[in-house]
């Protein structure tokens, strides 16, 4: 049988192609959840555990701790300030989700050495990810620069501390939905032509339509919802007995991001060596996946899980509160230019709202105050 794309067939992985068609031949079809997870995830031959995914210049995606360490940096003082307001804890635990191998925490470290020595001494800042393999190196770079007694393998017992996720709630699995003249219909995939594609029908589950309730959809709309995400949010928040979340994402809330006039098709990208696409059934297993998050339906789920939205920002407004400007006024003293104008190149992609800037960053609490205000959610634009 001829492939209906020749060209996918040899840039994906021939393995996981076979084990999602048996899937569907099995089952006559799958969610498109069901193929992000096994695409992304599947413990052999998904793009972030089987050794594919690599962040920076050289990889297929560009995230903040990769820009520059003044990102880790600002998000020291944020901690600090946690840890000020939790009556300074030992140990002071940091959990990281999504911790690849240890680029932020290595620059929050750091920040924190410089700055604030004291809770540097407090801290265990714990790494999560689903490949285990950059768990390890992100403990063995921590040894390497002296911060091996302050980094270890993430847990699973609740903490006294922060919660930090950087960039990963949009890679969870979302289903594709399709508005119709009189129903909303679930894109599924199937296996049609010696390759994949979609097919439509009636919705897998009822509540994928809930967090579009009162939404002024529109007839050919296409659109993610992300279950995944909201129950992820639920599982994080019964990991803290006293403390913070801090989620950093691009998103929008939900009003925003299902607005049919400006996001007709959807918001699905795929990413290999920093090229963005659309087409999910190209490279499959060998590149990235991502939705931008939903931020209605991640506040409800935290609300619903006993934690305090204490505030939603922007990436620029986050890293403005946490001051910013003095960092590179610090790095610009020291009289190394290079690096200064390293810093500020990075510090304002992080103030554009174009681009990093516009990253949503949402902190939840519990057991906390809500006032006064965190610095990182105190920034308004004039």
């Amino acid at each position: 049988m001829t492939a209906a794309n020749p060209g996918a067939v040899a840039r994906s992985r021939p393995e996981l192609v076979e084990l999602l068609r048996s899937d569907i031949e099995a089952a006559g079809k799958i969610t498109f959840a069901r193929f992000m997870e096994q695409a992304l995830t599947h413990p052999q031959y998904g793009y972030y555990t089987a050794g594919d995914a690599e962040p920076g210049f050289e990889g297929d995606f560009l995230t903040a701790p990769e820009t520059h360490p003044v990102f880790g940096a600002v998000l020291a003082r944020q901690l600090a300030e946690c840890w000020e307001r939790l009556d300074r804890p030992t140990p002071f635990v940091v959990r990281e989700h999504g911790a690849g191998s240890g680029s932020l925490a290595l620059t929050i470290l750091a920040g924190l050495r410089e700055e604030r020595p004291d809770v540097l001494a407090a801290i265990r800042y714990e790494l999560g990810d689903v490949n285990d393999r950059r768990v390890a190196a992100g403990l063995s770079r921590a040894t390497e620069v002296g911060f091996g007694d302050h980094v270890a393998a993430a847990g699973h017992d609740p903490i006294i501390g922060v919660i930090l996720a950087n960039e990963l709630l949009d890679a969870l699995p979302v289903h594709r939905l399709v508005v119709g003249n009189q129903e909303i219909r679930e894109a599924f995939v199937c296996w049609r032509d010696g390759w994949f594609a979609e097919e439509s029908g009636p919705v897998s589950d009822v509540r994928l339509m809930d967090p579009l309730i009162d939404l002024p959809l529109m007839a050919g709309q296409r659109l993610e919802v992300s279950p995944a995400a909201s129950a992820w949010t639920t599982r994080v928040c019964a990991e803290i007995t006293r403390g913070y979340a801090i989620l950093i994402d691009y998103g929008y809330e939900a009003v925003e991001l299902y607005d049919p006039l400006v996001r007709p098709d959807g918001l699905l990208r795929t990413y290999w060596q920093h090229i963005a696409g659309d087409d999910p059934f190209d490279r499959v297993g060998l590149q990235d996946i991502t939705a931008h998050v939903d931020f209605t339906a991640v506040s409800r789920a935290a609300s619903e899980a006993g934690c305090d939205i204490l505030g939603l920002t922007t990436q620029a407004a986050l890293v403005a509160g946490l001051g910013v400007d003095d960092l590179l006024l610090r790095l610009q003293e020291a009289g190394d230019a290079v690096e200064y104008v390293r810093a500020r190149e990075t510090v304002m992609h992080l103030l554009d709202p174009r681009g990093l800037g516009r990253f949503r960053v949402l902190v939840l609490g519990r057991g906390v105050e809500r006032e006064p205000t965190l610095r990182g959610l105190s920034f308004r634009w004039p």
